[in-house]
């Protein structure tokens, strides 16, 4: 059977983005290739074309999220600051949709007893994130690298507490601890924060 150009693209872009979800949501190791190539449309034996191992799709696939994640802090910073960054990720929202949420929440110790390739993945998206989020903070916060690796580390750790966390109430008590703290951390006088990193942004674009 002949196929129209891009066939193979598409279907292997298909793979990844099923996985990237499922693994989120599930977890890496309960995540098996029939259940994934079953949700992604294929048979089992077009698995192989595209990837050789199980080991190669979580690769692209966390990398993958992670890029997409890179996206979406960076249109927050944009358009709010970290403050925007604090709130949206500390969200009920995002607690509530981890297959389509932050990757270090949902796989940070399937990754760090993984393969090495998925680690060097994750530790360059670390340090984008890191200098992404740096860059935004005022000139005088001291450390602002480290400080970007607290408040990134307090972030993913309240978010996976407040998903394990089986009262309601309880787990949006610990997503307003988290909001509150992140910003105690940055050094954050609320109201007038984001307006000085907003300004930031757009000193920052411009010189794009």
């Amino acid at each position: 059977m002949r196929y129209e150009k891009g066939h193979k693209e598409a279907s292997r872009q298909r793979i990844v983005e099923v996985a990237s979800e499922r693994f989120r949501r599930d977890g890496i190791a309960a995540s098996g290739l029939a259940g994934i190539m079953s949700d992604a449309g294929l048979t089992n034996g077009a698995f192989y074309p595209h990837f050789a191992s199980k080991v190669a799709l979580v690769r692209e696939s966390v990398g993958s999220a992670l890029d997409d994640q890179l996206g979406w802090v960076k249109s927050l910073l944009e358009a709010g600051g970290p403050a925007a960054v604090i709130d949206a990720y500390l969200s009920v929202e995002h607690r509530d949709d981890p297959a389509t949420g932050c990757a270090s929440a949902a796989l940070l110790p399937e990754i760090a007893r993984g393969a090495n390739d998925t680690r060097q993945v994750y530790t360059g998206y670390l340090r984008r994130l890191v200098e992404m989020i740096a860059a935004e903070l005022p000139d005088s916060v001291d450390d602002r690298e480290g400080r970007s690796f607290a408040v990134l580390g307090m972030l993913i750790g309240t978010l996976e507490m407040s998903r394990a966390a089986d009262e309601a109430q309880l787990s949006e008590r610990i997503l307003l601890a988290g909001r509150t703290a992140a910003k105690t951390l940055l050094g954050m006088e609320q109201g007038d924060f984001s307006a000085k990193s907003g300004s930031r942004s757009r000193r920052s674009s411009e010189r794009k």
